[in-house]
C-alpha cells in the first residue's frame, strides 16, 4: 500500500531540525555529513547529533574525534556523539538549574536504577537533547544552530526513539519531563520546522524496509518526509533488452576463458542494474515524495573529498 502525498514540506533548508533514518549499513552517516557541508555552504549553522554511534562522521570531514561534547567538525558545522549518561546529565541539570542538586538526587544509586529502567528513558535523552539544540540561543536571540540534524538509529531503533516522546505524552504526569516532550513532540509533527529524510539502497530488502519505515513515520507518527535520498546508484551501462538477453544467457558448458569471466562481469551487472531499476520504480509508486540519488562512489566514500562530492548533489 502506497503512503499518501503529504502537503508540501519547503525547502529542506528552511526547517529547524532534520531527522536522518533507515535500514543499517544504507549510509545514513554519509547523508548526515553531506546535508551538513551543502547547509553550512549556503551559509546555515549545522549540529550533528549522533546517537551513541561508532564515529566516522569524523573520518568524513577530516576532524579530530567527536566525542559526548559539541564540537567545531569544519566551517559552520558542528557534531556531537552522545551517550545516555552525558546526555542526562546535561539534562537534568539544565532541567534542575543546579549542579548540585543533580549531583544530590542522580547521584543516589537507586534514582539512577529506576532511570535505567524507565522504558525509553535512554532514548528520550538522546532525542531530547537534540531537539534542545533546537531551543539554544544567542545573545542577540538568533538560533545558535540554524539546522540540528539528528543522526538516527537504524529503523527499529529509529521508529522505537521517535516514538518516545508520544510515550511520555500519554503516561508521564504533568511536569518538566512532560513539558518538554510536548515542545518536541510539537516540533518534529510541525512540517514547517522538522522533516524525516530516508535513506535507501536500490536494492529488494533496504527498499521494502523503507516503505514499511515510509508508512509507520507518515501515517503512525504522522511526522513530515521531506526527503527520500537512494544511495549508490548505479550509472546503467545496458538496456532493458540487454539485461534481459544477458541474464536469459547461459554459462558457457566448456573450459572457462577470459572473455567467459568478463561475461560472468557483464552478466552480474545486468542483474544489479535490473534489481535497482525494480527498487526504483517501487519507491518512486510507494513513497509520499519522489526520491533523489546520490552516485555509486568507486573511491572510499568516507573520506572529505568524497562527501564534498556528495553535498553538491544535495539540497
Amino acid at each position: 500500500m502506497s503512503v499518501s502525498e503529504p502537503r508540501n514540506l519547503g525547502r529542506l533548508e528552511t526547517k529547524r531540525f532534520l531527522i536522518v533514518t533507515g535500514k543499517g549499513g544504507v549510509g545514513k552517516t554519509t547523508v548526515c555529513a553531506a546535508s551538513a557541508l551543502a547547509l553550512a555552504h549556503k551559509g546555515k549553522r549545522v549540529l550533528v547529533c549522533m546517537c551513541n554511534a561508532k564515529e566516522r562522521l569524523s573520518t568524513m570531514l577530516g576532524s579530530g574525534p567527536i566525542g559526548a561534547t559539541v564540537a567545531s567538525v569544519a566551517p559552520n558545522v558542528w557534531a556531537v556523539n552522545m551517550d545516555p549518561e552525558s546526555a542526562l546529565h546535561e539534562y537534568g541539570t539544565m532541567a534542575l538549574r543546579s549542579e548540585t542538586l543533580y549531583k544530590l538526587l542522580f547521584g543516589n544509586k537507586y534514582v539512577r536504577a529506576f532511570f535505567r529502567a524507565v522504558p525509553g528513558m535512554q532514548e528520550w535523552t538522546m532525542l531530547g537533547k537534540a531537539w534542545w539544540h533546537t531551543t539554544e540561543m544567542c545573545p542577540d536571540e538568533s538560533p545558535v544552530y540554524d539546522v540540528v540534524i539528528l543522526d538516527a538509529p537504524a529503523t527499529g531503533h529509529g521508529l522505537d526513539m521517535l516514538r518516545v516522546p508520544k510515550v511520555i505524552l500519554d503516561v508521564v504526569p504533568p511536569g518538566i519531563l512532560r513539558r518538554d516532550a510536548e515542545r518536541a513532540w510539537q516540533l518534529f509533527r510541525d512540517p514547517e520546522c522538522c522533516a524525516v529524510i530516508l535513506v535507501t539502497l536500490p536494492e529488494e530488502m533496504p527498499t521494502s524496509e523503507t516503505i514499511e519505515l515510509a508508512h509507520a513515520i507518515h501515517v503512525e507518527l504522522e511526522l513530515p518526509i521531506g526527503k527520500v535520498v537512494v544511495n549508490g546508484i548505479l550509472p546503467p551501462l545496458f538496456s532493458k533488452d540487454e539485461r534481459k538477453a544477458l541474464e536469459n544467457a547461459g554459462a558457457p558448458a566448456r573450459q572457462i576463458l577470459p572473455s567467459d569471466v568478463a561475461f560472468a562481469a557483464a552478466r552480474t551487472r545486468a542483474i544489479r542494474e535490473r534489481l535497482q531499476a525494480e527498487s526504483l520504480a517501487r519507491l518512486s509508486a510507494e513513497l509520499p515524495i519522489s526520491p533523489s540519488f546520490l552516485p555509486q562512489l568507486f573511491e572510499d566514500a568516507a573520506t572529505p573529498e568524497a562527501i564534498r562530492k556528495l553535498a553538491n548533489r544535495l539540497f
